[in-house]
């Protein structure tokens, strides 16, 4: 006889037709990235549904327990009861606790047990509880449901590496608060810690500093952008700003923090400097001479205000590197530096400070008077010891605040400052260079860390034209060998990095991340021993369904390419 459904009923057994194709398909295999130190999977599932709770034992993964409840209300559209303990005999329960994991002690270790009967998430400290919260929402699946299967499975897990970094350079192009917090929230889930936020550069100064207010005024915005790629086709003649007060930066500031990344400032100097100069001229060691920008780049409106008002300095509307950088030979360039800082430290509660040092040309140095007059006084051989002056003298200044510098690896010429910090991009001899004289590195070169590099040999837009693949990406070994064993302490981590002349906008941006940010974070997190090139591609074939359920822009074409070799 044939048996008839109600309505309710269909549904009912609709959803348990799903949760049986579900269930069998997380129980096939546990996908992670980065991939976890130790990971043993068991038979069958933990059903997570609005019957669980969520038990706090110790306060300081408090909010780590609420921002697990914000998850699973934002994707699946319920929330847990929230209370302090160790939870109970009965009823469902993930429960939160921090706890010494063996003997070393590594910031940021956690142990994920998930069983038929309750989640156990353990950190080594709170930050630890963070990351075995992010490994327990990649156990959840990709669909809108009521009652989520878990896998049983048991996790112990710890960073490579202190410093993960991933920065942003958002002085080419600006991108809002709003889309900042979704950045922040693709690095936690990444198990990534800094946050490098390129404030500043040639083309727009970002952040408001209120004793100077010509900065954000005048210097946050250039009257035009190159049309197409370096050296361009012109300009595009569309006015171009953007900067984030000191409450938005606060904001910033406060958001990572609750998913422990640190956020780093990058203040560039002494080159760089364009925007400020257009807004303080007196900076520059040659007032009174006109900006050179290429003419088949300037945009109308800069022509029209150089001719009207005789305005001779204009933030850059073109990529590169530029003479007109902060004069050395001028005590109120520091004094200017000086005041900037004092309103960016209370901002920021890292203990680094970036002040860049990158790409800074001497033709302007050698031709003025004040610069050389400096050198004579101070004994400086050439330029170069000029420029170690330069960053000595900021160094001091910072060090006298209880803060340390990051430079690039130009820093390291002239002389390295006493206790700078050195990020290398230019290849990695810099950084080896400097862990050898002793000095903190954090690797980022540019053949294996810059994303803003194109993927696969033709890209369907604008990129930097160097090529970096995803293999080489997760090839990378931050620390090289021929470093000592010693001497590889001084590599604390490695950054990823993106620079954004040709990317405009969110969507640009996450496609050049991904899926290569996955490969980086393995190289981050992720123990040598315990990474596999065959077994990434694997799971990161599987990771493109995170991608789209997180409605994330990425690369189909380098996943397709993966699967063809």
């Amino acid at each position: 006889m044939a048996r008839y459904f109600s309505g309710s009923s269909q549904r009912n057994a609709l959803a348990l037709v799903m949760l049986f194709f579900v269930v069998n398909a997380v129980a096939q295999q546990v996908n992670m990235i980065p991939r976890p130190a130790g990971i043993t999977q068991g038979e069958g599932y933990f059903l997570l549904d609005p019957s669980a709770k969520i038990y706090i034992a110790d306060a300081a993964a408090k909010k780590t327990g609420a921002l697990l409840n914000d998850y699973i209300k934002a994707r699946y559209g319920f929330t847990l009861p929230v209370q302090r303990g160790r939870g109970s005999a009965s009823g469902k329960a993930i429960i939160f606790r921090i706890a010494r994991l063996g003997p070393a002690q590594i910031p940021g270790a956690y142990q994920l047990q998930v069983t038929g009967k309750a989640i156990r998430i353990t950190g080594n400290d709170a930050e630890g509880a963070f990351y075995g919260m992010q490994s327990l929402i990649r156990l959840l699946p990709f669909e809108k449901v009521s009652r989520l299967p878990v896998p049983v499975v048991q996790i112990t897990d710890h960073p490579r590496f202190a410093y993960r970094g991933l920065n942003l350079d958002v002085s080419r192009h600006f991108f809002p608060v709003s889309y900042l917090k979704r950045y922040l929230d693709i690095m936690a889930a990444y198990k990534m810690n800094v946050f490098h936020w390129h404030l500043t550069d040639d083309q727009g100064w970002r952040i408001e500093i209120k004793k100077y207010p010509l900065l954000t005024q005048t210097g946050a915005g250039r009257n035009g952008t190159i049309r197409g790629y370096y050296p361009g086709t012109g300009s595009d003649n569309s006015p171009y700003r953007g900067y984030y007060t000191q409450e938005e930066i606060k904001e910033v500031v406060a958001y990572a923090a609750e998913r422990y990344i640190t956020v780093i400032p990058e203040i560039e100097m002494p080159g760089h400097s364009s925007a400020a100069i257009a807004a303080y001229p007196s900076l520059s060691c040659f007032p009174g001479r006109t900006t050179m920008i290429p003419l088949n780049m300037v945009a109308l409106k800069t022509v029209q205000q150089a001719q009207e008002t005789g305005r001779k300095k204009f933030v850059q509307e073109t990529w590169g590197v530029f003479d007109d950088v902060y004069c050395a030979g001028k005590d109120a360039t520091f004094a200017f530096l000086q005041d900037v800082l004092d309103e960016v430290l209370p901002l920021f509660p890292s203990k680094y400070i970036h002040i860049g040092g990158d790409e800074c040309p001497k033709t302007n140095w050698k031709q003025c008077p004040q610069c050389q007059k400096r050198m004579k006084e101070e004994q400086l051989k050439d330029e170069h010891a000029l420029q170690s002056y330069f960053i000595r003298r900021i160094e001091k200044y910072l060090n006298s605040k209880g803060r340390q510098i990051i430079g690039w690896d130009e820093i390291l010429e002239g002389g390295l400052a006493p206790n700078a910090a050195v990020m290398s991009w230019r290849g990695e001899q810099g950084g080896i260079e400097a862990a050898r004289q002793k000095h903190t590195v954090i690797m980022t070169p540019a053949n294996f860390c810059y994303l803003n590099r194109k993927g696969l040999e033709k890209e369907d837009s604008l990129t930097a034209p160097a090529l970096l693949p995803i293999e080489r990406v997760y090839q990378y070994n931050p620390v090289p060998s021929s470093l000592t064993p010693e001497e590889a302490t001084y590599i604390i981590g490695a950054q990823a990095s993106v620079w954004t002349e040709y990317i405009a906008n969110a969507a640009k941006l996450e496609y050049m991340l991904f899926p290569r940010l996955s490969a980086m974070s393995e190289v981050l997190w992720t123990d040598v021993e315990n990474k596999s090139w065959p077994d990434f591609q694997k799971r990161v074939q599987y990771e493109q369904k995170r991608y789209q359920w997180l409605g994330l822009h990425y690369n189909q074409k380098i996943l397709s390419g993966l699967l063809e070799k």
